[in-house]
């Protein structure tokens, strides 16, 4: 499962007035709408939240990138010996 780990620390820290933190918020809710849309999902671990998704093609074409540790994305590479040329 891809995952990456949410952290808020200081989402409007560089903001100068009200409303462009209002913007920052807006901005913020309108991605988490989106991502929920495509499938996405929130997974609290101990005092984390780890942003999911069962798809690791899905998460990739967002960008993200995976928290998982490599011998888990490791076997989610195919073996296909014909993209080896082997």
């Amino acid at each position: 499962m891809s995952f990456f780990t949410w952290k808020d620390k200081g989402l409007t820290s560089d903001c100068a007035s009200l409303d462009a933190m209002a913007s920052r918020f807006e901005e913020t809710a309108n991605l988490m709408k989106k991502l929920s849309k495509k499938g996405f999902k929130l997974k609290k671990y101990k005092k984390n939240q780890l942003i999911i998704h069962s798809d690791p093609d899905i998460f990739d074409e967002w960008g993200f990138i995976s928290e998982e540790r490599p011998f888990k994305q490791l076997s989610l590479i195919p073996e296909d010996d014909n993209k080896l040329n082997l």
